[in-house]
């Protein structure tokens, strides 16, 4: 009833809510992407996205065909693997963003440790900028991690805005240098609060360090200070440092899957079926377990 290539299409919209960067993820023209989702709104009879100029947003039917589009893809590659008879194999060293340790990333793995069971599959979470640092020096296979502003490379996942985020209970004296929670070097996030505050006039101060996502986490619901975090991955128990408190726009980020030099036919095909996995179940990512 539902062609997997409109699903797929469906999913990249949902996960950059831009018809424009769905295009240019899946290699499509614009029209072609319009017209899969405009085919996928007739054969479900409901209206998918509510669209303008300027923003795509999904509607309630939309939300709920996200989980029914990823359970037919996973059941269709699994379909496909089983008859063709492809069963990978090799070891694939794969990087993910600290951003990602309280999101549903795991079960993503964990299908995907089912579906290939013969993929030695071995996980480094760390800071983003460390990951690029490592697949540069041919560390790492692939790697889904935060984009630096300065690099064009990278397949986008999803597209979000940084913001200021602390605990509830936090007020910020306007005549005192702003009190920081930060990733050590080389953190994007921290290199990008530091600009910001700069491009401002404001003053600051790093009040804590840590390179755990769950220090920082810890931190920040002490009062401590402040984070720049994406606007999808706030943890439980902080919220968005209130606009009053004149804190300057920390801009937007993409969050990005690379990949590195192929080092065999194994390695390259592991590495490709699991960035699927990752693009077919991307709004999982910036949503809580």
């Amino acid at each position: 009833m539902y062609d997997p290539s409109q699903l797929r299409t469906f999913l990249a919209v949902a996960q950059t809510l831009s018809f424009t960067q769905a295009a240019r993820r899946l290699g499509l023209r614009q029209s072609t992407v319009s017209q899969h989702v405009r085919r996928l709104e007739d054969a479900t009879g409901r209206t998918l996205f509510t669209r303008d100029t300027h923003t795509v947003e999904l509607t309630e039917d939309g939300e709920a065909m996200l989980g029914f589009a990823r359970r037919i893809l996973e059941v269709h590659e699994q379909a496909s693997a089983f008859f063709t008879g492809t069963r990978l194999r090799g070891r694939l060293r794969f990087g993910a963003s600290e951003d990602f340790v309280l999101t549903r990333l795991t079960e993503i793995l964990e299908a995907f440790r089912h579906d290939h069971p013969e993929v030695d599959l071995e996980l480094t979470v760390e800071l983003s900028g460390t990951l690029h640092e490592q697949l540069d020096a041919g560390k790492l296979d692939l790697v889904l991690a935060k984009r630096r502003p300065e690099d064009p490379r990278g397949e986008s996942v999803w597209h979000d805005r940084l913001v200021w985020i602390g605990s509830e209970r936090l007020r910020l004296d306007p005549e005192r240098p702003v009190p920081l929670i930060v990733y050590p070097p080389p953190g994007i996030t921290r290199a990008l609060a530091f600009e910001a505050l700069e491009r401002h006039g404001r003053a600051w101060r790093v009040a804590c360090t840590s390179g755990s996502l769950n220090g920082l986490i810890a931190a920040a619901r002490a009062g401590l200070g402040v984070m720049a975090h994406s606007r999808g991955l706030i943890p439980p128990g902080l919220v968005r440092v209130p606009e009053r408190a004149g804190l300057p726009e920390l801009g937007e980020v993409d969050f990005v899957l690379l990949h590195g030099p192929r080092r065999g036919r194994g390695q390259g095909e592991a590495a490709q079926a699991l960035a699927q996995a990752i693009l077919d179940g991307g709004d999982r990512l910036h949503r809580s377990r």
